[in-house]
């Protein structure tokens, strides 16, 4: 299996987005109410996100993982009780377009993404962001596009 890696440069994206801590089982449930939550607002303030939904890992702890999932809006909006502002941060990144399923496959990708990273002589943040690229409610598994994101060190 082949990737496509680059590194890339750009700047700050204002972001609304909630916090959570879950299980991988548990994922799916936790993605879709928040996203849901957030959209809902999003649409309530009268905006509309700027890009597909994203989740950053702050660690791979399956049973405990550290999650922040939102939606990259055009300026930074006031939060609301577990949405709160933020922004995914500029600089260089190091990405990876992975398609296929969610789950354990996309760990050559992340793999792959690491060893580029590195062959390229830089170093991840320990973030790793994840951008759905089309909806799995109507795309079949093995069409799901899913951008894997490491910003990397100064």
């Amino acid at each position: 299996m082949s990737f496509k890696c680059e590194l890339k440069e750009q700047p700050a994206q204002p972001v609304l987005s909630i916090r959570a801590r879950t299980s991988v089982r548990n994922l799916p449930q936790v993605l879709g109410n928040g996203y849901g939550s957030i959209i809902q607002y999003i649409c309530e303030l009268g905006e509309n996100p700027v890009g597909p939904p994203f989740t950053a890992y702050y660690n791979m702890d399956m049973e405990n993982l550290d999650i922040e999932l939102g939606f990259p809006v055009a300026k930074k909006l006031p939060g609301k009780g577990d949405i709160n502002p933020g922004e995914i941060p500029g600089g260089k990144l190091g990405t990876c377009l992975y398609t296929g399923p969610y789950g354990d496959e996309m760990c050559h990708a992340y793999g792959a993404l690491t060893n580029f990273i590195i062959d390229k002589g830089y170093e991840p943040t320990g973030v790793a962001y994840e951008m759905y690229l089309n909806d799995p409610t109507v795309t079949p598994p093995s069409e799901l596009q899913t951008l894997i994101v490491f910003p990397l060190k100064n």
